[in-house]
């Protein structure tokens, strides 16, 4: 076929989280600027290489933190509160505005921009702050200098440029809609446009994945807008990129705009590939993402050489669906991993094989029968198909999913039976992880350690734990989650059918990375999984001490699942294996349980029309994870890092009978959201950012909490951080949980004396 080749990105984070560790001793003050950036070009390189045999190597694709930020970087698109506009763009500055603070010892700390998922992944953006005068220039040249280091190098470069539709639509500005700045934007995304043709680019890919949610009037005139004026004078080629979703009806409109070449997802826009056979001109570039840069599992070259060769009278490129950021690095690295189970799966050194072999002008029979072979020992596997399971899933009824009273009375009988006080305040449910406990759980690991000398190291952690929540004063208490290495990954290790990797890291924002599990089969608890823990914990307090598990559709997003079974009936699954631990632990003696589901609105559809069907399974799987217990019993869910408006009413339906969420940051405008779609449970919005190391005062968290009270009634509202403290330090801790039992104990006081 010889096709071109090229990708939409590739993973930034290293092979073994060097980005990570890099940033982590920057902030830390053991590593100074040039240490950084020398890291950083380091792995840049690198993964250049990986990409060697494409057509193309993307550039810009790289990132310190994030590419949103790293755009309003380039416009000059700074807050006041980070320095003069027309200050250089310094390290300094960009860390304040991801993290709130640089570095140990640096400028002081200031509230940074919001942050929130991207799209439909696991991934998190932070949130441009526009002006409706916005003055955009050109303030910082990163996607220059990367694509001429590439070219030094000896590669040649897609730069890869988050589009200005997409920038301005996924921003924030008081007083107006971003996409009104279209006018003012495009004129410098231009001068961006030339400077990188002079740098030695030929094609850039201009990425505008907002088409794949929004395609109305003001998202599609506002693109016009920009390709009217995107052209730069000099002879540069655009390449306009939709990953994750398709263009329906917008597609003709799309597609009269004065680019060089579309990039279409195909791996979720098979419905547009028809139109586009038919219609799409002959003297522009069709690149197709066949390669799903968002899957794990192996791509059945042959059929897709096929399709590929359906369109062999256009001019073809080849390319992965989307930026292979989401999947880990590398699967020669998983040495450990079941080798039947491993022949199932393509991570992003993989995928660049397969993306080869797919453009390849002969095909290599070995590794056909070699992807064939796999294929059939994964439909043909004991695990994947387990009847008790499938019929277990098939009896659930309307029943399953509802509890014994209705909500407002289930709230009022533990209001007396749990005797809290107003404002009542609680965590989300880790606490830090530090250096000890990590080598502690590398330790026995390596056999180092014996399990009893490990459970004896994690007790006196919990102990300690549990001393510092009661000298706090907090109310309800929890054990800090020192067995867990990640709230999906610890349930993964546990669940039959589930598996997890060693070294699968994928960069969910920053520095911190996660390791998706791997759902391959149908689900099985075969034991309880938190009871003995929780109880343990229980017996050390006279407190409440509430149960911590993670709810079935996060498990469901923040995994890479199976696509032979819909993932509705996966969910289902969960739940059934998430409701007997939820009755095992009520059993136990625990009176209060979270069953978090900060995942529940990232796994909205980007089509408008999928969305009521997806919100439908998602609140039944909660529900019917969740319904098992006793009407006293108080079931707690987390939310956090999302936008909040589109899933308000499905919120609402979960009927959990408390629900804490991230607030702070947006200064309580979640809550307003979450109220909207009529919420009946108690709430507690968080009053302390836990992704910025910074301690907010009794003073910050009280105008928060004041800000709650507008929205709903004293006795409804919670005290709470945005999210788990597993990442923060124990000094910030500490002090963050000071200010925050003081905030609320100045909110009962106000509380009493205006009655």
């Amino acid at each position: 076929m010889n096709a071109t080749t090229h990708v939409s990105g590739y993973p930034r984070i290293g092979e073994k989280r060097e980005l990570k560790q890099a940033l982590e001793a920057f902030w830390s003050g053991k590593l100074d600027a040039s240490g950084l950036d020398g890291i950083a070009k380091e792995l840049r390189l690198r993964h250049w290489q990986e990409q060697a045999g494409l057509s193309f190597a993307a550039t810009n694709d790289f990132s310190l933190y994030d590419g949103m930020l790293d755009l309003a970087c380039t416009f000059g698109a700074i807050p006041e509160r980070f320095g003069p506009a027309d200050s250089p763009m310094t390290l300094e500055r960009y860390f304040r505005m991801a993290r709130g603070r640089s570095r140990q010892g640096g400028a002081p700390d200031v509230v940074p921009l919001e942050l929130t998922k991207w799209f439909d992944t696991n991934y998190h953006y932070l949130v441009p702050e526009l002006q409706p005068e916005q003055d955009f220039r050109l303030t910082w040249d990163k996607a220059v200098q990367e694509t001429k280091e590439a070219i030094a190098a000896g590669f040649r470069p897609k730069p890869v440029v988050i589009g200005p539709v997409t920038f301005l639509a996924l921003s924030k500005m008081d007083g107006g809609d971003p996409l009104s700045l279209i006018g003012r934007l495009v004129p410098v995304y231009r001068e961006l446009l030339e400077a990188l043709a002079e740098a030695g680019a030929e094609w850039v890919e201009i990425s505008e994945p907002i088409l794949a949610s929004r395609r109305d009037e003001a998202v599609l005139s506002g693109l016009e807008a920009a390709w009217d004026e995107l052209r730069p004078a000099a002879p540069l080629k655009l390449l306009l990129g939709i990953p994750f979703g398709r263009l329906g009806d917008a597609l003709p409109r799309v597609c009269a705009l004065g680019f060089d070449g579309l990039h279409v997802d195909a791996t979720r826009a098979a419905a547009d590939l028809p139109w586009l056979h038919a219609n799409y001109l002959q003297d522009r570039v069709l690149s197709l993402g066949l390669i799903d840069g968002r899957s794990i599992w192996r791509s059945d070259v042959e059929v897709l050489r096929a399709l590929a060769a359906s369109f062999r009278e256009k001019q073809l490129w080849l390319g992965t669906s989307c930026s292979l950021q989401h999947v880990p690095h590398r699967l020669d690295a998983e040495s450990t991993l079941d080798p039947v189970l491993r022949s199932w799966l393509s991570f992003a050194k993989e995928k660049i094989g397969e993306l080869l072999s797919l453009a390849a002008a002969q095909p290599d029979p070995d590794a056909g029968a070699a992807t064939r072979a796999a294929l059939a020992s994964r439909r043909a596997h004991p695990g994947v198909k387990i009847r008790e399971i499938r019929e277990a899933v098939a009896r659930l009824d309307q029943s399953a999913a509802n509890r014994g009273r209705p909500l407002e009375e289930r709230l009022k009988l533990q209001r007396q039976v749990l005797k809290l006080p107003l404002f009542p305040t609680t965590t989300i449910g880790s606490f830090p992880q530090t250096a000890e406990i990590r080598r502690l759980r590398a330790r026995h690991r390596k056999g180092e350690l014996d399990t009893a000398g490990y459970e004896a190291g994690l007790d006196a952690a919990m102990r300690e734990t549990i001393r510092l929540q009661e000298d706090l004063g907090l109310d309800v208490l929890v054990h800090g989650e020192f067995e867990r290495t990640d709230m999906v990954e610890f349930f993964g290790e546990m669940l039959e059918g589930i598996t997890v990797t060693s070294n699968g890291w994928v960069q969910s924002y920053g520095s911190r990375c996660v390791k998706p599990p791997i759902i391959w089969g149908d689900i099985v608890r075969p034991t309880p999984m938190t009871v003995g823990v929780s109880a343990k914990a229980q017996a050390l307090t006279s407190k409440l001490v509430k149960g911590m598990l993670t709810g079935p559709i996060t498990i469901l997003q923040w995994s890479f699942v199976r696509v032979d079974l819909p993932r509705a009936l996966v969910a289902l699954q969960l739940a059934l294996a998430i409701r007997k631990e939820v009755t095992d632990l009520e059993a136990a003696g625990l009176r209060v349980i979270q069953v978090d589901e900060p995942g529940l609105r990232e796994g909205l559809p980007l089509d408008p029309a999928e969305r009521e069907s997806y919100l439908e399974a998602a609140v039944r799987a909660f529900r019917v994870a969740v319904a098992g217990v006793r009407d006293e019993t108080q079931i707690h869910t987390h939310m956090c890092y999302a936008e909040f408006d589109d899933v308000a009413g499905a919120i609402a339906a979960l009927e959990a009978d408390v629900i804490s969420l991230e607030a702070s940051r947006s200064r309580m405008e979640a809550l307003h959201a979450v109220t909207a779609g009529g919420i009946g449970s108690d709430v507690g919005p968080g009053v302390w950012d836990i992704h910025s190391p910074r301690v907010p005062s009794v003073e910050e968290m009280t105008a928060l909490l004041e800000r709650a009270a507008d929205v709903l009634p004293a006795e409804r509202l919670w005290v709470n951080p945005d999210c788990g403290l597993k990442t923060r330090g124990w000094e910030e801790t500490k002090a963050s949980l000071e200010n925050l039992v003081a905030a609320a104990k100045a909110m009962r006081t106000k509380t009493v004396a205006a009655v």
